[in-house]
């Protein structure tokens, strides 16, 4: 079936075209049981790994740590392309964790020594990455976080607890957010790379949850957490600069996945209503059902539009602040809408958990809260604003 709404495809033979065919290639396989992994709440280590072998982690990590060099928006395609095609959106949200929290962050801010050591395997996906930043007293308040690292002579020791931590059950790596000053502001803060078998690192098992089941998430807790210095990321003090360019390439990859989603899901709402006949004519025949479906695409269309202009700002060099808040808000929003319209287009067989109409809606639940909640990206555009 050709989508209603396709993607501009990437351009031949570049790296970025490639990994894209090879995750529609590896697609048919990770999606064979998705449904069965969300039931049971399964992160899929086989899974991972085909995605892995894609390509895709290393899409915008160097060439000589096994990476392929793409931009920002070469990557934005591929996430797309994921989104489209795979439908365990758990598995793609742990991908876009991994690129964002981990990938970006050492690529973009750590030592040369701390990037040759952990970049090809995260490159490579043998090693899966997470990031470590709400606290349960503090969620959205990232500045009011009270875990600490102190610096003692060549290592620094981290005390304090952190909560869904995306990731974190089955991670490897974690850049952890801790405050390193007394000081209040964001110059206190700091982040540092901590290895699951880190002396004092307790990796929690999953917390049950109605959304992205396939995605785990837990608890991290340190107790006198005792790494190299050299595992501070970008230096002390940079802790914020470095959460703030993270989050704004998680929220750039993990909701244009949802626009693949999205499409997907419209593709097969299309041929439903099409298909469907009730009082002896296609539902689609209906100009409320008509409706739907046109509400549907302008909203994964507005939504797809705003990612890639905020991704192309950020590619210039601008910190794109208000315009990737506003691009979260329409996609996270929208998901939600295309999900239940989904549902409801579908009839009785939008509830069945065979037909994946409904999981759609589950997992959409959560977009507006991860990545920075959408009340924080609100407070961010009215500041922008001059409010």
């Amino acid at each position: 079936m050709v989508s209603t709404t396709a993607a501009p495809p990437p351009n031949k033979d570049t790296a970025s075209s490639r990994i894209c065919e090879r995750i529609e290639g590896a697609a048919p396989a990770i999606n064979r049981d998705h449904l069965e992994r969300d039931r049971g709440a399964v992160f899929s280590r086989d899974a991972w790994k085909r995605v892995a072998d894609t390509g895709l982690f290393g899409s915008c990590l160097p060439e000589d740590v096994g990476g392929h060099a793409c931009s920002l928006t070469d990557l934005m395609q591929m996430a797309e392309t994921l989104g489209y095609t795979v439908r365990d959106s758990g598995l793609n949200f742990s991908a876009a964790t991994h690129l964002a929290s981990t990938g970006f962050a050492l690529s973009g801010f750590a030592g040369p020594e701390l990037q040759r050591r952990h970049l090809p395997s995260v490159a490579a996906g043998t090693s899966i990455g997470c990031h470590a930043i709400t606290e349960p007293e503090t969620g959205s308040d990232v500045l009011a976080m009270s875990a600490t690292g102190r610096l003692d002579g060549d290592h620094i020791e981290l005390n304090g607890l952190k909560t869904y931590v995306t990731n974190g059950p089955v991670a490897d790596l974690a850049v952890v957010y801790v405050r390193t000053s007394d000081t209040p502001g964001p110059l206190g803060l700091s982040a540092v790379l901590v290895p699951k078998d880190a002396p004092g690192a307790d990796f929690g098992p999953p917390l049950d949850k109605t959304t992205l089941r396939t995605s785990p998430f837990g608890r991290l807790r340190m107790t006198g957490c005792r790494v190299p210095r050299a595992n501070v990321i970008g230096g002390v003090g940079t802790g914020f600069l470095i959460l703030d360019r993270v989050m704004t390439w998680e929220i750039l990859i993990a909701f244009v996945i949802n626009v693949g989603e999205m499409r997907h899901r419209l593709d097969r709402v299309v041929e439903r209503v099409g298909a469907r006949r009730q009082f002896g004519r296609p539902l689609s025949d209906f100009q409320e059902v008509r409706n739907t479906v046109v509400e549907m695409h302008i909203a994964t269309q507005t939504a797809r539009q705003a990612l890639h202009c905020a991704g192309e700002a950020v590619s210039a060099g601008h910190r794109a602040t208000a315009e990737t808040a506003v691009a979260k808000i329409l996609t996270s929003e929208a998901n939600i809408r295309t999900a239940q319209a989904a549902v409801e287009l579908f009839g009785g067989e939008g509830v069945l958990t065979d037909t994946g109409m409904e999981i759609g809606v589950r997992d959409a639940l959560s977009g507006p809260i991860y990545s920075g909640s959408n009340a924080v990206q609100r407070q961010k555009i009215a500041k922008a604003l001059g409010l």
